[in-house]
């Protein structure tokens, strides 16, 4: 069983690109099953012996303790994924945790920076310092780009397109896309490579990494949230802010400058379209102007009655 999970962690991190966090998170969910079987039945030798009784039981149990319905959907997601890779390996010959019922989950509006608020966070790191004109380099490339921070940190140098004004990024499942930069995050990168110093002593793999750290290697994901936060103190920004909330930022600020849903997704690399409806939220302001506009009978375009 541990076999299985192991490889099933490795198939994760190397084919489906999925980071550090996700990784830990999937481990930790098996950890939390494995504990309740084992409290039970004994240990499991191979995934074909854990039988959707059990799965139920289970689920039942993480009710029972009160567990949000967020962490109770996560888990059920995470031991459905699982028993798709053991039946493609081979390892089962059907998914025990297909029929199991998710408990419905409200969808959390993102959290997103107004203009004004990301203009203080993208102009906090000093110019004058090799560690501001980083950070601010990377700040601009989030939130022009729309990126996660997985893929910030996944770039190399050759997949910035200095002439075309793109960055090639590797998202979810290594699905490639070409997205777009702005003159500002281009002008902060072209700033950042002129005094970007790789490590003599760095891997290979670290040498073309675009973004690095104080010891000249491949800045992590972890290293940005550390590097947010302590912008974010400057600034006295809501300390809820995190490297997502400047892609959520993105998407919310280019549908209320009037940008299409199909253009957006695909600016985000969703692979479903009804992901990105999650920021059709913040266009009601948008949306009220258009109607105010455009609608005979509404306040501003109100037409007086004949006396």
């Amino acid at each position: 069983m541990f076999a299985a999970i192991d490889q099933f962690l490795r198939y994760l991190k190397i084919e489906r690109n999925a980071s550090e966090l996700t990784i830990k998170s999937y481990s930790e969910d098996f950890g939390s099953l494995l504990d309740y079987v084992r409290d039970r039945v004994g240990e499991l030798n191979t995934p074909h012996e854990l039988q959707m009784t059990q799965l139920r039981g289970y689920v039942a149990y993480l009710h029972e303790c009160d567990y949000a319905r967020t962490t109770i959907a996560r888990r059920l997601a995470s031991l459905r994924s699982f028993f798709r890779y053991c039946q493609r390996e081979g390892l089962v010959t059907s998914n025990p945790a297909k029929v199991l019922r998710t408990p419905r989950v409200g969808r959390k509006l993102p959290h997103f920076l107004t203009i004004d608020q990301i203009t203080r966070l993208l102009e906090s790191p000093p110019a004058n310092e090799v560690e501001g004109i980083r950070d601010r380099a990377l700040l601009e490339t989030l939130y022009s780009a729309g990126l996660r921070v997985a893929e910030l940190v996944g770039m190399n140098i050759e997949h910035w397109d200095r002439d075309a004004n793109v960055v090639r990024v590797f998202g979810k499942g290594r699905k490639e896309r070409v997205a777009p930069i702005g003159r500002h995050a281009a002008k902060a990168l072209t700033r950042w490579m002129e005094v970007r110093q790789p490590s003599p002593t760095a891997k290979p793999a670290d040498q073309v990494a675009i973004f690095l750290n104080r010891f000249g290697t491949r800045l992590t994901t972890r290293s940005v949230g550390r590097m947010l936060e302590k912008h974010l103190n400057v600034t006295g920004l809501d300390q809820l802010t995190t490297p997502h909330t400047l892609r959520h930022t993105f998407a919310t600020h280019l549908l209320d400058g009037g940008a299409d849903l199909r253009s957006v997704q695909e600016l985000l690399g969703h692979k479903s379209l009804t992901t990105t409806q999650i920021y059709t939220h913040v266009s009601t302001k948008r949306l009220r102007d258009t109607y105010e506009h455009a609608h005979p009978h509404a306040e501003k375009n109100r037409i007086a009655s004949p006396e």
